[in-house]
């Protein structure tokens, strides 16, 4: 809870705002931008963003939710929000930014600003653990580094705090002096200037130039002195300036660097003295963001022994929140590395997300530097688990147990991890998703390891913020009141079932499509609300079709007849979707089946047509434009033949993915979005989508063959002179085909692409590893942002459909949020 709060009247002379106001005193304690993710509602102010959808569409479910207080632009009819204050204002995002910068305004601590093209979220998650035991700290959870999120996290300052460490993205010129203004920075921080995430600026100069502006007038800031000339930063007026080299003279100088048994161990010259420290990573990006945390504790005045002391102690950053199968048919939710009130809400609002199971657990841990008193700190994170449904609650410290009578419901208490894991068989976990959230001191990734589900090391990692983000940005082409059907078929192009369907649905799309009934009944009984459309209705599925309010395709008069036939004589306008042919020729009604189509459904009040579509031939192949224009046209006329007869409208749909690209003037009602959500559309630049899936296994073993040995069944892999080989735990029962053998296939160890030798074998194959250091264990990427699905399916001559639904449902899957 905030310590200072605001009441309506304040923030609208805050936003220089019309307030429209029932209680003019009422107070505001929590920033809303979305209306799916409310805490303590009461008090909640909720703006109504133009983003990706216009979040003024979203008033009702909000005011549903209990919320009283909006920033808008435009005044709804208060007629239907009688309780409701509404400020008026030009720009509720520019609103959002002022209120948050207002309120950091009240504050006179120390911030560090941190920005960058990589490193940001790992620079400030370090600084977080390195200046713990020294200060109070509010920093902005996970990345919310945006336009949004940096607000909405400067806004949890308290007057408990003494330090501030906020992170700030940026995609366009521009937005860097408005973040500036609400972090407003003391100290600066830059990781690094890199071609990462440049799209929006027309040089490297441009962007550096753009980011620098997070860093005028600042006391301090610290930087990597191959990145920026002192000419860059003349107009900034800063006081201080603590630059860090690799390469060259610098305040803090690197001399000698070496690998240490997967450390790192660095010699530097500081103050004209030798000093050295320890980073516990080898890798050169954990390498680079170890030295900047260094050099920060250092500019700050932290002794080196102490800086080396404890950048030793950093432990990994996990930056993401996994969802992964659990024993006993569970869910798990595995955050189990921070516990801090900020994330805890967001992984709340993700366990609200998995409606596959009633019951909802929350392992959680004391908590610990948060700035509230113990009362007041469990006494809200109760709350909030009460308002977020959460059927039982199992705790573990002696902190969250003296407050336990906080906790309503279901509850049990542990002193500890090891007590736990103890009465871990008495606990009788079922059927239900569970949310393990703990601070890093009590090792919660023990209890994750216990909880899930135990499979081959061979994983398709699915990252649910990329598939939000192809979502978003297909949404962002369509026209006002298109609506968006999500091809979910084929277990969703092999990603998963009711986890990216929940996902889907969170996210508002207005339909949902499945090949067969079968999956659409399994998406029904894990909590699926959206209308289901089932491509293939086979006549026997009817009664599951009918039992769980699936609609059918119908796509001739056979299954039209056969499923009014089915229909009792009671039904009325049960919805059905009609399919045209107009030149797929697979199936579909043909054009001088038209009429027929029109007297059959005159004839009956049994069902009602929710939808026309067809389905284009080529609508990314430029060879077959003017065909593709030939079928769009043709199924206008069509489909407005039959509304006319009907005498009432339906949605009229025939865009694909790349449809929505290529023909965007067609869109109609209703586009169908396949694979695109999952990364690939060849008619888009590819830095417009983000990969979605990860396809990753680990070495199994690694061998010395001899000149003239040969490797697999047959004798077909031939090392003439002989060389190093290592067996993967992926064959072709996992989906990785036997066309991949033989060199064929290649898959990237180390960031080094190997080729596959000899046959690919049932549940495993072979690698051609020669003069790669590699051993046991190591990790191996088969595809991912690099080794695209669009590289393999060129291997071995197919699509990258093909690639994505051949993964095998034993791949174990895991979803997760950056």
């Amino acid at each position: 809870m905030q310590s200072t709060l605001y009441n309506i009247q304040k923030i609208a002379d805050i936003v220089n705002g019309k307030l429209y106001a029932f209680n003019s005193e009422h107070l505001i304690q929590t920033l809303v931008t979305d209306s799916r993710r409310i805490n303590h509602p009461l008090n909640a102010l909720f703006f109504a963003i133009k983003a990706q959808k216009d979040g003024h569409l979203f008033l009702k479910d909000a005011y549903q939710n209990q919320i009283r207080n909006f920033i808008v632009n435009v005044l709804p009819d208060l007629n239907q929000f009688k309780e409701a204050n509404f400020i008026i204002v030009d720009d509720t995002l520019k609103a959002l930014q002022q209120i948050s910068a207002y309120h950091r305004n009240q504050f006179n601590i120390p911030v560090i600003g941190i920005t960058g093209s990589n490193g940001k979220t790992i620079v400030k998650e370090w600084l977080y653990q390195l200046f713990a035991p020294d200060y109070s700290i509010i920093k902005s959870p996970g990345s919310y580094n945006s336009q949004i999120g940096v607000p909405l996290s400067v806004w949890q300052i308290n007057n408990k705090h003494n330090l501030g460490i906020f992170e700030a993205g940026i995609s366009n010129p521009l937005e860097m002096v408005k973040l500036r203004a609400v972090i407003q920075p003391t100290i600066g921080v830059l990781t690094n200037i890199r071609e990462a995430h440049a799209a929006g600026f027309s040089s490297i100069k441009e962007k550096l130039s753009e980011k620098l502006q997070l860093f005028k007038e600042v006391d301090l800031l610290i930087y990597n002195k191959k990145d920026i000339q002192k000419s860059d930063l003349k107009e900034l007026n800063i006081k201080k300036l603590f630059a860090w080299s690799r390469h060259g003279k610098a305040d803090l100088t690197i001399i000698d660097e070496v690998p240490i048994e997967g450390k790192y161990y660095l010699r530097a010259y500081f103050q004209d003295k030798e000093i050295e420290c320890l980073i516990p990573f080898s890798d050169e990006a954990s390498i680079e963001n170890g030295i900047t945390c260094w050099a920060v504790m250092l500019a700050l005045g932290i002794q080196p022994s102490i800086a080396d002391e404890r950048l030793e102690r950093l432990s990994k950053v996990r930056m993401r929140l996994e969802l992964k199968p659990g024993i006993n048919h569970c869910s798990i939710i595995d955050d189990s590395y921070s516990a801090d009130l900020p994330s805890l809400a967001i992984a709340l609002d993700f366990l609200n997300q998995q409606n596959q199971h009633e019951q909802k657990t929350v392992i959680l841990s004391d908590f610990f530097e948060t700035g509230k008193s113990p009362e007041n700190l469990y006494q809200e994170i109760a709350g909030l688990l009460n308002q977020k449904k959460v059927t039982r609650v199992i705790g573990i410290g002696t902190s969250i147990a003296e407050y336990g009578k906080f906790f309503k419901g279901e509850k049990q208490f542990f002193t500890d991890t090891t007590q736990f894991i103890s009465a871990l068989p008495a606990l009788s976990f079922h059927k239900e998703s569970i949310l393990i959230k703990g601070a890093r001191k009590f090792e919660f990734e023990r209890i994750s390891k216990l909880l899930t589900q135990k499979s081959h090391d061979t994983v398709l990692e699915v990252n649910l913020d990329a598939m939000t983000h192809n979502l978003n940005f297909y949404r962002s082409k369509l026209n006002e009141g298109v609506k968006i059907m999500a091809m979910v078929k084929a277990f969703s192009y092999g990603s998963g079932s009711f986890e990216i369907a929940n996902l889907l649905q969170f996210n508002k799309v207005d339909y949902l499509a499945v090949a067969y009934a079968d999956e659409g009944v399994a998406l029904k009984q894990a909590g699926i609300k959206l209308p289901i459309m089932v491509m293939s209705p086979e006549s026997s599925a009817f009664d599951k079709i009918i039992e769980h309010n699936l609609e059918p395709e119908l796509y001739s008069l056979d299954v039209l007849q056969d499923f009014l036939s089915y229909l009792s004589d009671n039904t009325i306008d049960y919805p059905v979707h009609i399919k045209l042919d107009t030149g797929m020729h697979r199936l579909g009604f043909e054009e001088e089946q038209d009429d027929a189509i029109i007297d059959l459904l005159k004839s009956t009040n049994k069902i009602y047509v929710k939808s026309v579509f067809t389905h284009l031939v080529g609508s990314g192949n430029d060879d077959l434009k003017e065909f593709t224009l030939t079928q769009l046209n043709g199924f206008k006329t069509r489909a407005e033949k039959l509304s006319t007869a009907l005498g009432y409208k339906f949605i009229k749909h025939a865009l694909n993915t790349s449809g929505i690209d290529n023909f965007n003037e067609y869109q109609m009602d209703m586009v169908r979005l396949g694979i695109g959500l999952y990364g690939y559309d060849a008619s888009v630049p590819a830095q417009s989508l983000r990969t979605v899936a990860v396809l990753k296994t680990t070495i199994s073993q690694v061998k010395q063959i001899k000149p003239l040995e040969t490797v697999g069944y047959d004798r077909k892999g031939v090392m003439p002179d002989g060389g190093k080989t290592a067996t993967v735990k992926i064959g072709y029962a996992d989906g990785y085909s036997r066309y991949f053998g033989h060199g064929v296939g290649k898959m990237m160890i180390n960031g080094v692409l190997v080729s596959t030798i000899g046959s690919i074998c049932m549940d495993m194959c072979m690698l051609d590893v020669t003069g790669l250091d590699v051993k046991r264990g190591d990790e191996v990427i088969v595809f991912n942002d690099e080794l695209t699905i669009k590289n393999l399916a060129d291997q071995i001559q197919t699509i990258p459909y093909e690639i994505l639904t051949n993964i095998s449902q034993r791949v174990k899957r895991v979803y997760f949020y950056e």
